[in-house]
């Protein structure tokens, strides 16, 4: 993406001055906290194109190379909110920062650009518009992968409605006490099950040391989330995405629990119950994102 040249880097709009080359922002000649890193840039990416969409894909591509693995919806909310909060904004009533659902930003005020262009509501006078970066791509390379084509798999963040923090809090420490009773109750009635398993499967074995191995492994993980809800830890979301990949295959795993059960419930009570502890994980994850949105709308 071409820079902007230096002496069009200094930016008023409504009652805020904005240095781009420092990241130094004023109110009313007042100084405010200097915005750095992600905000700053994409403050700076919505200040190239007033009035107009930027996509998040838009606003990923400047903000993390291609290799970066991060959580691309999560982290640029986190961007988007700090901006809104250094500016005074809001989701809801925005005066700088518009959302356009399931698409990116837009910035609706008017801008001076300060020894440049002057510009209305989007209405470029003095100067013509910055000109759109051109993507560029080998031959036969895949498109990339649009927010539609992720919230199909994963809910998006912006799809899902503002949550309590004290709700989420005490349901997701829930889900974490359940999945502590699974482990628990299967490592503690293992002599009565085993038997049975290792009639009516085959390899079972393989599927006894797998239960054993997945059950101290989520252990310590589960009263870690539990603490960690419960007292309220910073970066909760965060951490929870990083361990989601190592999460996700043991729920899944353990979903199936209600079938070590089958002396006590019947088969169709077993497939009902395995069929709700399926979504769980996706769950939690939302139910986080929830809590996110509460605090700091995108």
């Amino acid at each position: 993406m071409p820079e902007i040249p230096n002496h069009e880097r200094f930016f008023r709009f409504g009652l805020f001055e904005f240095d781009g080359l420092t990241g130094e922002l004023r109110k009313d000649g007042k100084a405010r906290p200097r915005l750095q890193g992600q905000p700053l840039e994409v403050l700076l990416h919505l200040l190239d194109r007033p009035g107009e969409v930027v996509t998040r894909e838009e606003l990923r591509q400047r903000l993390w190379p291609s290799d970066t693995f991060v959580d691309y919806d999560h982290s640029l909310n986190t961007a988007v909110n700090k901006l809104r909060e250094a500016l005074s904004d809001s989701a809801d009533n925005p005066r700088f920062i518009q959302t356009i659902p399931r698409r990116g930003y837009r910035f609706i005020a008017s801008v001076e650009v300060v020894n440049g262009a002057v510009t209305n509501g989007g209405a470029v006078t003095g100067a013509p518009p910055p000109a759109k970066p051109t993507e560029i791509r080998e031959p036969g390379a895949a498109p990339p992968i649009t927010g539609e084509l992720r919230s199909v798999i994963l809910s998006d963040p912006e799809d899902l409605p503002p949550a309590s923090r004290r709700v989420v809090r005490i349901l997701f420490s829930l889900i974490q006490v359940m999945y502590l009773s699974f482990y628990v109750i299967a490592l503690a009635n293992l002599r009565q099950w085993q038997p049975w398993l290792s009639q009516e499967v085959p390899h079972a074995m393989w599927i006894f040391a797998l239960v054993i191995v997945t059950a101290l492994v989520g252990i310590p993980i589960r009263l870690y989330l539990l603490s960690a809800a419960a007292f309220g830890y910073r970066g909760l979301t965060r951490r929870f995405l990083n361990l989601f990949p190592l999460l996700f295959p043991m729920d899944e795993l353990w979903a199936l629990a209600p079938f070590l059960l089958l002396d006590q419930i019947s088969v169709g009570l077993a497939l009902a119950v395995t069929a709700a502890l399926l979504y769980v994980p996706f769950s939690q994850r939302s139910l986080l994102l929830m809590r996110d949105g509460d605090s700091k709308k995108s």
